[in-house]
């Protein structure tokens, strides 16, 4: 099934916070929901991350038209699997959807994790109602492989607690990073995000705090698994990356705080972009 042009490659954002979702009068323009993106291959759809914003994007689905997807998860913290229960594709059975993701720290399989915690004791969803055609793929970071015949995958091990993938898409020549949540190194860049990230047409990087809020010394997030965005310019310049996208908001950044630091990002390089609900991107 084609979503859209066969020709066109693009990332559209349908949560873009972390850790909790942020509704409110104050998160409209950037938007509240948790991560989800969902990706454009040459007519194929591949989705990251099951967050919140995993239901906005169902609610897009054209009503009765067959659904095939790939779904893929950086892990399975809540805010990346909180929307799964609401994706409608799911009690369909004229969808077929292909799932990878790696074992969890405990070595739960991806299709044990996806039934019995994401859909299962998380959830008040019976795994009965599930109609639609699921296959599952266990991934381990480092990973590399081709699906639908012409969309080459790569995954790289990120820095967060209990562990993280990112992954690499590329198609055509042109090539989208996903590395949300990782936490950068304090003495030197993440050869493994940078490796991952070469010569990306745009990387999508987790950069919840600003410099000071990490390093503030009332409340320092050192540990908390998650980067800032001078950080991650830092590893998009040195991976000669084209396009950066500041992504996985603080869920208490307002959208004021957004505008102010969409300033200072662009400021730094004007190629740079702060990830919004709604917003799709097209590689040229």
């Amino acid at each position: 099934m084609e979503t859209t042009s066969s020709t066109e490659f693009s990332v559209r954002f349908w949560g873009v916070r972390g850790s909790i979702p942020a509704p409110g009068k104050s998160t409209i323009r950037y938007g509240g929901n948790t991560s989800c993106i969902e990706m454009h291959v040459g007519g194929r759809r591949l989705i990251f991350d099951g967050g919140t914003g995993l239901r906005m994007m169902s609610n897009t689905l054209p009503p009765g038209e067959p659904f095939e997807g790939y779904m893929f998860f950086t892990h399975y913290h809540w805010d990346h699997i909180q929307g799964v229960p609401f994706f409608k594709p799911l009690f369909r059975e004229d969808a077929t959807i292909a799932v990878f993701g790696a074992k969890t720290n405990t070595g739960e399989e991806i299709e044990h994790h996806f039934s019995h915690r994401i859909l299962h004791n998380n959830s008040p969803i019976p795994l009965s109602r599930l109609k639609a055609n699921l296959t599952f793929e266990n991934l381990t970071p480092g990973d590399k492989f081709t699906i639908a015949g012409d969309i080459h995958i790569e995954t790289g091990q990120l820095n967060h607690p209990n562990g993280a993938m990112g992954y690499r898409v590329t198609w055509n020549g042109k090539t989208i990073v996903y590395a949300t949540d990782t936490e950068h190194l304090p003495d030197r860049l993440d050869e493994q995000v940078v490796n991952l990230a070469r010569g990306a047409d745009v990387l999508i990087y987790d950069a919840m705090y600003t410099d000071e809020e990490y390093h503030s010394p009332q409340s320092s997030k050192v540990g908390w698994g998650h980067s800032t965005w001078q950080e991650g310019l830092k590893v998009a310049k040195a991976a000669g990356v084209k396009h950066f996208a500041v992504f996985h908001h603080e869920p208490n950044h307002s959208d004021d705080f957004l505008d102010n630091l969409e300033i200072q990002v662009k400021a730094a390089d004007e190629h740079a972009f702060l990830a919004k609900e709604g917003m799709e991107f097209f590689v040229q």
